[in-house]
């Protein structure tokens, strides 16, 4: 044990591994949109916050974007003070029931405990989640509101970087308005994410909350087509782009325009937000497919093929051209697909999309592969095998192989400078762009990254913002822009 674990804890932890979840079985949640988890009860939760060793260096607090004080809530959990807890995280993170199902806390916050050093880190996104819900479900306080400045801010998006942004900026007294061109408020949180990983319910409590603190929220509004950034900067005193990277990566090979091929991105806000699952109740079917190919191996395709399952496919299969070990997803999804009955086929790629006499998909043909040495991603680089090309018939295909940014704003902001991959070029310690009084941050900024991480870049922006509008000078340790790169 680390010499803060000796200091702050004169006690051995009462449990030495961490207290499971327990989850709906595979054979029922195939059947249903039903969130997976059920998350802790009341007892479970005190009894894994006793695992916390409340360290005064707090090294998990430094592995949190948003820097969460997670020794404070946890003690508070302990000491089963679960609304009190939750007021805690509010003061660094406005959505934390959110951020507790989908954050990869195992990457980040827990990679850094000490009690992981020796035993299982406290599973500090599982309680987080607990005292969200906690908090919800028997009602908290709103904060004490500032003054008002005077100020107006405009935020672009209300995805996780926008909302963050958003949340920050109104407790410090701003006057805050978002437009957001769905027609709903959460970006990926409401289109990308299906209900059994993040129920749309919580979305919307926590994009309520957000409105009750005096966040004004404007859908069906398009920056870039219904206004510019410019006309924004002539009635607001500062600007915010949040937009994301909603434009879906599609396949080089021939076969991509076939009828049934979907980018993840159309095939997920189909069945998340405009529930096509629910058809003909909502008007906006899907094609259900008996045997769906999901092509890539990050969440995205998890929650692709995942929900192929749960829409009636008999065969819902992975196809990745590496090994098990380089998927990018979280290892809790992919366990999950695997429970759920997904058929993985490692070391596999496509080369060729096949149609019938109707332009429908009904095959893929593809090559298999092997592994050679790492390449720039640190991955190792996949080879095709001669001679190893084969059929797999199916008769819907969804490519899910990353975003790029939205390029609206770009493309109708002269003077905003962009990188070759797309994104809003920003110093990444204060969010600020090359035009004056604009800040950026998120996926638009990093290309596609964690939610987490996007919400970090809001909480920055926030802080430059109000400085800049109370007339203090932003203090940074690095004037030069940095090139936000996509997630490969």
């Amino acid at each position: 044990m680390g010499s803060d674990a000796k200091k702050s804890s004169g006690r051995k932890p009462l449990v030495r591994t961490r207290l499971p979840m327990a989850t709906q079985r595979p054979e029922d949640r195939i059947n249903n949109f039903d969130e997976v988890p059920y998350g802790y009860n009341e007892a479970e939760a005190v009894l894994e916050s006793q695992r916390c060793l409340q360290c005064r260096n707090a090294p998990c607090v430094k592995g949190c974007p948003v820097e969460v004080p997670i020794p404070q809530f946890i003690k508070l959990v302990q000491q089963g003070k679960f609304v009190e807890a939750a007021e805690i995280i509010k003061t660094k993170n406005s959505l934390p029931a959110i951020t507790g199902r989908v954050c990869p806390q195992e990457l980040q916050c827990e990679a850094r405990c000490v009690m992981g050093k020796r035993y299982q880190p406290v599973s500090i996104g599982n309680l987080e989640r607990f005292v969200a819900d906690y908090a919800r479900e028997h009602g908290e306080k709103l904060p004490e509101l500032p003054e008002p400045t005077g100020k107006k801010v405009a935020v672009v998006g209300a995805g996780p970087a926008g909302l963050s942004c958003a949340g920050d900026l109104a407790l410090l007294g701003h006057d805050v308005t978002v437009f957001e061109a769905l027609h709903a408020p959460g970006g990926v949180l409401i289109y990308g994410i299906p209900e059994f990983r993040l129920p749309k319910d919580i979305v919307k409590y926590e994009t309520s909350y957000l409105k009750k603190i005096g966040v004004k929220i404007i859908p069906n509004f398009i920056i870039g087509k219904n206004k510019t950034v410019k006309e924004l900067l002539n009635e607001f005193d500062a600007v915010f782009i949040g937009t994301g990277a909603g434009s879906p990566r599609l396949l080089n090979i021939p076969g991509v325009n076939l009828v049934n091929v979907y980018s993840a991105n159309e095939y997920l806000t189909r069945v998340n937000l405009l529930k096509g699952y629910l058809f003909p109740e909502y008007k906006t079917p899907v094609k259900k497919g008996k045997t769906v190919i999901t092509i890539g191996a990050g969440n995205v395709a998890m929650d692709s093929a995942r929900t192929a399952k749960r829409l009636g496919a008999e065969n819902s299969i992975i196809v990745y051209r590496r090994s098990k070990k380089e998927c990018p997803a979280r290892v809790e999804e992919v366990h999950h697909a695997e429970e759920e009955g997904i058929d993985f086929r490692f070391l596999t790629n496509p080369i060729r999309i096949i149609g019938d006499e109707k332009g429908r998909v009904k095959a893929l043909e593809c090559l298999r592969y092997k592994l050679g040495e790492p390449d720039e991603t640190g991955r190792a680089k996949p080879i095709p095998i001669e001679g190893s090309e084969h059929i797999i018939e199916c008769d819907v295909v969804i490519i899910a192989i990353g975003n790029n940014p939205n390029p609206i704003i770009p493309q109708t902001t002269p003077d905003l400078e962009t990188s070759k991959w797309g994104t809003i070029i920003t110093n990444s310690k204060t969010g600020e762009t090359s035009l004056q009084r604009v800040y950026a941050g998120g996926d638009i900024a990093t290309g596609a990254a964690t939610v987490i991480a996007a919400m970090g870049a809001g909480k920055i922006a926030a802080k430059s913002i109000h400085k800049q509008l109370m007339g203090h000078e932003i203090d940074e340790e690095e004037h030069n822009l940095e090139v936000g790169k996509c997630d490969s």
